[in-house]
């Protein structure tokens, strides 16, 4: 796997469909002071990806937020079924848990076959949650809780995701061109 590859589709996806259509109005700031990193696992099985997400939870809690506030954790070689990926969620959190990380730390996730709960495969709503490959977001606590102190109706945002998204239909985000 070109992990050079995997970064510019990842950082095309956060740069048209995070940002672009305002999915997550937070990310700008981030992208733009390049405080994001971005990580490609090369794990072929979920133990492996459980020691870098270790690695990389333990990475961000050391690291000074004003060089690097958030973290991607790319693993395009383990977990492209949708449903394993979910299962893997339970032990992604028991990890930042074991890690005594709870309240400092919290994972997000992103899935090329994301699919809410009672969903239709092809929902645009589900689009909301897709990313080009397998991602894990390691955001820290306290950034999250400025975020929501600058913009206390964080409900907004996920009805605005939906709008905008209906708006542009499936085929306004294939035009968005895409990985995934």
């Amino acid at each position: 796997m070109n992990h050079e590859q995997v970064i510019a589709d990842t950082r095309d996806w956060v740069v048209k469909a995070v940002i672009g259509l305002n999915l997550c109005p937070f990310a700008k700031a981030v992208h733009v002071n390049e405080r994001i990193r971005y990580v490609v696992s090369d794990a072929a099985d979920p133990e492996a990806l459980l020691k870098d997400l270790a690695r990389e939870l333990l990475a961000l809690n050391r690291a000074d937020p004003d060089e690097v506030d958030t973290t991607l954790l790319i693993h395009p070689g383990v977990l492209a079924d949708f449903l394993d990926f979910n299962d893997f969620l339970d032990a992604a959190d028991a990890l930042v848990e074991e890690l005594k990380l709870d309240g400092v730390l919290q994972i997000a996730d992103f899935h090329p076959g994301y699919q809410f709960d009672g969903s239709a495969p092809d929902d645009i709503a589900n689009y909301s949650n897709r990313s080009p490959y397998p991602t894990l977001h390691l955001l820290r606590e306290e950034s999250i809780t400025r975020a929501v102190e600058a913009m206390p109706d964080t409900a907004a945002i996920y009805e605005h995701n939906l709008d905008t998204l209906a708006r542009l239909g499936l085929a306004g985000w294939r035009q968005l061109g895409l990985k995934g």
